[in-house]
Protein backbone atom coordinates (compact mmCIF):
# COMPACT_ATOMS: atom_id res chain seq x y z
CA UNK A 1 0.00 0.00 0.00
CA UNK A 2 1.20 3.51 -0.87
CA UNK A 3 -0.43 5.80 1.74
CA UNK A 4 0.40 8.98 -0.16
CA UNK A 5 -1.09 7.60 -3.37
CA UNK A 6 -4.27 6.58 -1.56
CA UNK A 7 -4.61 9.99 0.05
CA UNK A 8 -4.17 11.67 -3.33
CA UNK A 9 -7.36 9.97 -4.53
CA UNK A 10 -9.41 12.19 -2.19
CA UNK A 11 -9.62 15.87 -3.16
CA UNK A 12 -10.95 16.91 0.27
CA UNK A 13 -7.44 16.58 1.76
CA UNK A 14 -6.20 19.42 -0.42
CA UNK A 15 -8.06 21.73 1.98
CA UNK A 16 -8.99 19.97 5.19
CA UNK A 17 -8.00 17.38 7.74
CA UNK A 18 -11.08 15.24 7.20
CA UNK A 19 -11.71 12.95 10.19
CA UNK A 20 -15.42 12.23 9.82
CA UNK A 21 -15.78 8.94 7.93
CA UNK A 22 -17.99 7.70 10.77
CA UNK A 23 -20.61 10.02 9.28
CA UNK A 24 -19.62 10.06 5.61
CA UNK A 25 -16.30 8.94 4.23
CA UNK A 26 -14.24 11.16 1.93
CA UNK A 27 -15.38 10.79 -1.68
CA UNK A 28 -12.71 9.67 -4.16
CA UNK A 29 -12.17 11.66 -7.31
CA UNK A 30 -12.94 8.54 -9.34
CA UNK A 31 -16.39 8.22 -7.77
CA UNK A 32 -17.31 11.78 -8.67
CA UNK A 33 -16.10 11.15 -12.21
CA UNK A 34 -18.14 7.94 -12.45
CA UNK A 35 -21.31 9.88 -11.64
CA UNK A 36 -20.45 12.58 -14.16
CA UNK A 37 -19.85 9.97 -16.86
CA UNK A 38 -23.17 8.22 -16.22
CA UNK A 39 -25.08 11.49 -16.28
CA UNK A 40 -23.34 12.65 -19.45
CA UNK A 41 -24.18 9.42 -21.28
CA UNK A 42 -27.75 9.46 -19.98
CA UNK A 43 -28.23 13.04 -21.14
CA UNK A 44 -26.80 12.42 -24.60
CA UNK A 45 -27.99 8.85 -25.26
CA UNK A 46 -31.09 8.51 -23.11
CA UNK A 47 -31.78 5.85 -20.50
CA UNK A 48 -32.90 2.77 -22.35
CA UNK A 49 -31.49 -0.74 -22.74
CA UNK A 50 -27.79 0.21 -22.47
CA UNK A 51 -28.42 2.18 -19.27
CA UNK A 52 -30.37 -0.69 -17.75
CA UNK A 53 -27.77 -3.29 -18.79
CA UNK A 54 -25.05 -1.23 -17.12
CA UNK A 55 -27.21 -0.94 -13.99
CA UNK A 56 -27.59 -4.71 -13.76
CA UNK A 57 -23.86 -5.23 -14.33
CA UNK A 58 -22.95 -2.83 -11.53
CA UNK A 59 -25.46 -4.49 -9.19
CA UNK A 60 -23.84 -7.87 -9.74
CA UNK A 61 -20.35 -6.46 -9.25
CA UNK A 62 -21.32 -4.56 -6.12
CA UNK A 63 -23.06 -7.56 -4.57
CA UNK A 64 -19.92 -9.63 -5.10
CA UNK A 65 -17.68 -6.90 -3.67
CA UNK A 66 -19.79 -6.53 -0.53
CA UNK A 67 -19.80 -10.31 -0.10
CA UNK A 68 -16.01 -10.34 -0.20
CA UNK A 69 -15.80 -7.65 2.47
CA UNK A 70 -18.13 -9.57 4.78
CA UNK A 71 -16.64 -12.99 3.89
CA UNK A 72 -20.07 -14.13 2.83
CA UNK A 73 -21.60 -15.82 -0.18
CA UNK A 74 -22.81 -13.49 -2.91
CA UNK A 75 -26.33 -14.95 -2.72
CA UNK A 76 -26.55 -13.87 0.92
CA UNK A 77 -26.12 -10.14 0.18
CA UNK A 78 -28.89 -7.65 -0.52
CA UNK A 79 -28.21 -4.16 -1.88
CA UNK A 80 -29.77 -1.39 0.21
CA UNK A 81 -29.65 2.38 0.48
CA UNK A 82 -28.23 2.55 4.01
CA UNK A 83 -27.70 0.64 7.25
CA UNK A 84 -31.12 1.55 8.60
CA UNK A 85 -32.96 0.24 5.55
CA UNK A 86 -31.46 -3.19 6.16
CA UNK A 87 -32.46 -3.00 9.82
CA UNK A 88 -36.01 -2.00 8.90
CA UNK A 89 -36.34 -4.85 6.38
CA UNK A 90 -35.26 -7.43 8.96
CA UNK A 91 -37.51 -6.12 11.73
CA UNK A 92 -40.47 -5.90 9.37
CA UNK A 93 -40.00 -9.49 8.17
CA UNK A 94 -39.40 -11.18 11.53
CA UNK A 95 -42.39 -12.71 13.29
CA UNK A 96 -42.21 -10.53 16.39
CA UNK A 97 -45.31 -9.71 18.39
CA UNK A 98 -46.68 -8.74 21.79
CA UNK A 99 -44.49 -9.90 24.65
CA UNK A 100 -41.50 -10.81 22.46
CA UNK A 101 -38.32 -9.29 23.84
CA UNK A 102 -35.64 -7.60 21.76
CA UNK A 103 -32.35 -7.11 23.58
CA UNK A 104 -30.29 -4.05 22.67
CA UNK A 105 -27.55 -1.93 24.21
CA UNK A 106 -27.16 1.49 25.77
CA UNK A 107 -24.80 2.68 23.01
CA UNK A 108 -26.99 2.38 19.93
CA UNK A 109 -27.46 4.89 17.14
CA UNK A 110 -30.90 6.34 16.29
CA UNK A 111 -30.64 4.40 13.05
CA UNK A 112 -31.36 1.28 15.11
CA UNK A 113 -33.28 2.85 17.98
CA UNK A 114 -35.85 4.42 15.66
CA UNK A 115 -36.90 1.17 13.96
CA UNK A 116 -36.95 -0.64 17.33
CA UNK A 117 -39.16 2.03 18.88
CA UNK A 118 -41.53 1.87 15.91
CA UNK A 119 -41.78 -1.91 16.23
CA UNK A 120 -42.59 -1.50 19.93
CA UNK A 121 -45.41 0.94 19.16
CA UNK A 122 -46.83 -0.96 16.20
CA UNK A 123 -46.33 -4.60 17.21
CA UNK A 124 -46.19 -4.59 20.99
CA UNK A 125 -42.67 -5.98 21.34
CA UNK A 126 -40.70 -5.32 24.50
CA UNK A 127 -37.23 -3.77 24.34
CA UNK A 128 -34.66 -4.37 27.07
CA UNK A 129 -31.59 -2.14 27.15
CA UNK A 130 -28.38 -3.34 28.78
CA UNK A 131 -24.78 -2.17 28.92
CA UNK A 132 -22.98 -2.71 25.60
CA UNK A 133 -20.24 -4.75 27.25
CA UNK A 134 -22.79 -7.04 28.93
CA UNK A 135 -25.09 -7.81 26.02
CA UNK A 136 -23.76 -11.31 25.36
CA UNK A 137 -24.56 -12.36 28.92
CA UNK A 138 -27.95 -10.66 29.13
CA UNK A 139 -29.96 -12.94 26.84
CA UNK A 140 -32.93 -14.40 28.70
CA UNK A 141 -35.63 -16.98 28.04
CA UNK A 142 -37.94 -14.34 26.50
CA UNK A 143 -35.32 -12.85 24.17
CA UNK A 144 -36.35 -13.33 20.53
CA UNK A 145 -33.73 -11.06 18.93
CA UNK A 146 -30.47 -9.35 19.83
CA UNK A 147 -30.03 -6.08 17.94
CA UNK A 148 -26.90 -4.02 18.53
CA UNK A 149 -23.82 -2.52 16.94
CA UNK A 150 -20.81 -4.40 15.63
CA UNK A 151 -18.67 -1.40 16.61
CA UNK A 152 -20.11 1.20 18.98
CA UNK A 153 -20.58 4.56 17.26
CA UNK A 154 -20.02 6.26 20.61
CA UNK A 155 -16.51 5.07 21.43
CA UNK A 156 -15.25 2.40 19.01
CA UNK A 157 -15.68 -0.64 21.24
CA UNK A 158 -16.32 -3.97 19.51
CA UNK A 159 -19.36 -6.03 20.46
CA UNK A 160 -18.64 -8.97 22.79
CA UNK A 161 -18.66 -12.45 21.25
CA UNK A 162 -22.23 -13.35 20.34
CA UNK A 163 -21.44 -16.44 18.28
CA UNK A 164 -22.76 -18.82 20.95
CA UNK A 165 -26.27 -17.37 20.47
CA UNK A 166 -26.61 -18.13 16.77
CA UNK A 167 -28.54 -21.39 17.11
CA UNK A 168 -31.06 -20.10 19.66
CA UNK A 169 -31.50 -16.36 19.25
CA UNK A 170 -30.95 -14.45 15.99
CA UNK A 171 -28.51 -11.54 16.09
CA UNK A 172 -28.96 -8.38 14.02
CA UNK A 173 -25.78 -6.30 13.87
CA UNK A 174 -25.63 -2.63 12.93
CA UNK A 175 -22.39 -2.50 10.94
CA UNK A 176 -22.27 1.25 10.39
CA UNK A 177 -18.85 1.55 12.07
CA UNK A 178 -17.71 -1.95 11.17
CA UNK A 179 -17.67 -2.85 7.49
CA UNK A 180 -14.78 -1.13 5.76
CA UNK A 181 -13.34 0.12 9.04
CA UNK A 182 -12.30 -3.19 10.58
CA UNK A 183 -11.97 -6.76 9.27
CA UNK A 184 -15.47 -8.24 9.21
CA UNK A 185 -16.38 -11.92 9.08
CA UNK A 186 -20.12 -12.38 9.51
CA UNK A 187 -19.80 -16.11 10.24
CA UNK A 188 -17.24 -15.52 12.99
CA UNK A 189 -19.42 -12.77 14.45
CA UNK A 190 -22.26 -15.26 14.72
CA UNK A 191 -24.86 -12.90 13.33
CA UNK A 192 -27.98 -13.84 11.44
CA UNK A 193 -28.20 -10.40 9.84
CA UNK A 194 -25.64 -7.66 9.23
CA UNK A 195 -26.71 -4.24 7.95
CA UNK A 196 -24.03 -1.87 6.73
CA UNK A 197 -23.55 1.44 4.87
CA UNK A 198 -21.72 2.27 1.69
CA UNK A 199 -21.18 5.97 2.44
CA UNK A 200 -19.07 5.72 5.60
CA UNK A 201 -15.90 3.61 5.65
CA UNK A 202 -16.42 2.42 2.07
CA UNK A 203 -16.36 6.06 0.87
CA UNK A 204 -19.32 5.61 -1.46
CA UNK A 205 -22.24 7.96 -2.09
CA UNK A 206 -25.14 8.48 0.28
CA UNK A 207 -27.80 5.98 -0.78
CA UNK A 208 -25.65 2.86 -0.80
CA UNK A 209 -25.42 -0.08 1.59
CA UNK A 210 -25.86 -3.79 2.11
CA UNK A 211 -27.72 -6.39 4.16
CA UNK A 212 -26.35 -9.86 4.90
CA UNK A 213 -28.87 -12.63 5.55
CA UNK A 214 -27.38 -15.85 6.92
CA UNK A 215 -28.06 -19.00 4.86
CA UNK A 216 -30.16 -20.49 7.63
CA UNK A 217 -32.49 -17.50 7.43
CA UNK A 218 -32.75 -17.34 3.64
CA UNK A 219 -36.15 -19.06 3.58
CA UNK A 220 -37.27 -17.81 6.99
CA UNK A 221 -37.09 -14.08 6.28
CA UNK A 222 -39.90 -13.21 3.86
CA UNK A 223 -39.50 -10.32 1.44
CA UNK A 224 -41.65 -7.37 2.50
CA UNK A 225 -42.83 -5.54 -0.60
CA UNK A 226 -40.78 -7.12 -3.41
CA UNK A 227 -40.88 -5.12 -6.63
CA UNK A 228 -39.54 -5.54 -10.17
CA UNK A 229 -35.87 -6.37 -9.51
CA UNK A 230 -36.69 -8.46 -6.44
CA UNK A 231 -38.73 -10.93 -8.50
CA UNK A 232 -37.45 -14.11 -10.11
CA UNK A 233 -39.67 -13.52 -13.15
CA UNK A 234 -41.34 -10.10 -13.17
CA UNK A 235 -43.30 -11.06 -16.29
CA UNK A 236 -45.27 -13.61 -14.25
CA UNK A 237 -47.45 -10.83 -12.90
CA UNK A 238 -49.38 -11.75 -9.77
CA UNK A 239 -47.83 -15.23 -9.88
CA UNK A 240 -44.31 -13.81 -9.65
CA UNK A 241 -42.26 -14.96 -6.66
CA UNK A 242 -39.26 -13.29 -5.01
CA UNK A 243 -35.75 -14.24 -6.00
CA UNK A 244 -34.27 -17.17 -4.14
CA UNK A 245 -31.38 -15.38 -2.41
CA UNK A 246 -31.00 -12.20 -0.40
CA UNK A 247 -31.62 -10.20 -3.59
CA UNK A 248 -35.30 -10.48 -2.67
CA UNK A 249 -34.49 -7.83 -0.04
CA UNK A 250 -32.77 -5.40 -2.44
CA UNK A 251 -33.82 -1.76 -2.36
CA UNK A 252 -36.52 -1.17 -4.92
CA UNK A 253 -34.57 1.48 -6.83
CA UNK A 254 -30.82 2.05 -6.91
CA UNK A 255 -29.68 4.43 -9.62
CA UNK A 256 -26.84 3.66 -12.00
CA UNK A 257 -25.21 6.86 -10.76
CA UNK A 258 -25.11 5.54 -7.19
CA UNK A 259 -23.98 2.09 -8.24
CA UNK A 260 -21.19 3.41 -10.48
CA UNK A 261 -19.88 5.75 -7.78
CA UNK A 262 -19.96 2.98 -5.17
CA UNK A 263 -18.11 0.61 -7.46
CA UNK A 264 -15.45 3.26 -8.12
CA UNK A 265 -14.97 3.95 -4.40
CA UNK A 266 -14.59 0.27 -3.60
CA UNK A 267 -12.08 -0.01 -6.41
CA UNK A 268 -9.87 2.71 -4.92
CA UNK A 269 -9.80 1.02 -1.50
CA UNK A 270 -9.53 -2.48 -2.92
CA UNK A 271 -6.53 -1.47 -5.02
CA UNK A 272 -4.83 -0.23 -1.85
CA UNK A 273 -5.50 -3.61 -0.21
CA UNK A 274 -8.15 -4.12 2.43
CA UNK A 275 -5.80 -5.62 5.01
CA UNK A 276 -3.52 -2.60 4.71
CA UNK A 277 -6.49 -0.21 4.81
CA UNK A 278 -7.77 -1.77 8.02
CA UNK A 279 -4.36 -1.88 9.70
CA UNK A 280 -3.36 1.67 8.82
CA UNK A 281 -6.67 3.14 9.98
CA UNK A 282 -6.49 1.35 13.33
CA UNK A 283 -2.83 2.26 13.85
CA UNK A 284 -3.42 5.96 13.15
CA UNK A 285 -6.46 5.97 15.45
CA UNK A 286 -4.37 4.50 18.26
CA UNK A 287 -1.70 7.13 17.59
CA UNK A 288 -4.31 9.86 17.96
CA UNK A 289 -5.76 8.33 21.13
CA UNK A 290 -2.28 8.17 22.69
CA UNK A 291 -1.52 11.77 21.77
CA UNK A 292 -4.82 13.04 23.15
CA UNK A 293 -4.27 11.10 26.35
CA UNK A 294 -0.80 12.59 26.71
CA UNK A 295 -2.43 16.03 26.53
CA UNK A 296 -4.74 15.19 29.41
CA UNK A 297 -7.88 14.40 27.42
CA UNK A 298 -10.12 11.67 28.85
CA UNK A 299 -10.46 9.04 26.12
CA UNK A 300 -13.64 6.98 26.00
CA UNK A 301 -12.99 3.23 26.38
CA UNK A 302 -12.22 1.83 22.94
CA UNK A 303 -10.90 -1.20 21.11
CA UNK A 304 -8.54 -1.35 18.14
CA UNK A 305 -10.92 0.34 15.73
CA UNK A 306 -10.98 3.58 13.76
CA UNK A 307 -12.99 5.73 16.18
CA UNK A 308 -11.50 7.94 18.90
CA UNK A 309 -13.85 9.79 21.26
CA UNK A 310 -12.88 12.06 24.10
CA UNK A 311 -14.47 14.34 26.66
CA UNK A 312 -14.76 18.06 25.98
CA UNK A 313 -16.45 20.65 28.22
CA UNK A 314 -18.44 21.87 25.19
CA UNK A 315 -18.15 19.35 22.33
CA UNK A 316 -20.28 21.37 19.91
CA UNK A 317 -18.17 24.51 20.42
CA UNK A 318 -14.98 22.45 20.07
CA UNK A 319 -16.25 20.97 16.80
CA UNK A 320 -16.94 24.44 15.43
CA UNK A 321 -13.51 25.67 16.52
CA UNK A 322 -11.83 22.74 14.80
CA UNK A 323 -13.88 23.29 11.65
CA UNK A 324 -12.66 26.88 11.49
CA UNK A 325 -9.13 25.47 11.53
CA UNK A 326 -9.99 23.08 8.69
CA UNK A 327 -10.34 19.98 10.88
CA UNK A 328 -13.59 18.04 10.37
CA UNK A 329 -14.81 15.88 13.28
CA UNK A 330 -18.21 15.49 14.93
CA UNK A 331 -19.68 15.85 18.39
CA UNK A 332 -22.02 13.21 19.80
CA UNK A 333 -25.05 14.98 21.32
CA UNK A 334 -25.90 14.02 24.86
CA UNK A 335 -22.60 12.26 25.54
CA UNK A 336 -20.11 15.07 26.21
CA UNK A 337 -17.88 13.50 23.56
CA UNK A 338 -16.06 14.71 20.48
CA UNK A 339 -15.27 11.98 17.94
CA UNK A 340 -12.60 11.64 15.29
CA UNK A 341 -12.93 8.97 12.61
CA UNK A 342 -9.47 7.96 11.41
CA UNK A 343 -9.00 6.15 8.10
CA UNK A 344 -6.14 4.84 6.00
CA UNK A 345 -6.44 8.00 3.87
CA UNK A 346 -5.39 10.15 6.82
CA UNK A 347 -1.80 10.85 7.80
CA UNK A 348 0.20 12.42 10.62
CA UNK A 349 -0.46 15.93 9.31
CA UNK A 350 -4.20 15.49 9.96
CA UNK A 351 -3.59 14.35 13.52
CA UNK A 352 -1.13 17.19 14.17
CA UNK A 353 -3.59 19.71 12.77
CA UNK A 354 -6.31 18.45 15.10
CA UNK A 355 -4.02 18.48 18.13
CA UNK A 356 -2.74 21.98 17.34
CA UNK A 357 -6.26 23.38 16.94
CA UNK A 358 -7.70 22.00 20.17
CA UNK A 359 -8.06 24.60 22.93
Amino acid sequence: MDPAALRAEFPVFERTAYLNAGTCGPLPRGAAQAVADVLAHAASDGRASAYFAALLEHRDHLRSSYAGLLRAATDDIALTTCTSEGIVRVLAALDLGPGDEVLTSDEEHPGLQGPLAAARRQRGIEIRVVAFAQIADAVGPRTKLVACSHVSWVNGRVVPDLSQLADDVPVLLDGAQGVGAVPTDVAALGCSFYAGPGQKWLCGPVGSGMLYVAPGWRDRLPATGPTYLNLADPAAGLDAVPQAGAARHDASALSLETLAATTASLGVLGDAGWSAVHERGAALAQQLADALGARGREIAPRDRTTLVSWQEPDPSAARELLAQAGVIVRDLPGTGLLRASVGAWNDASDLDRLLSALP
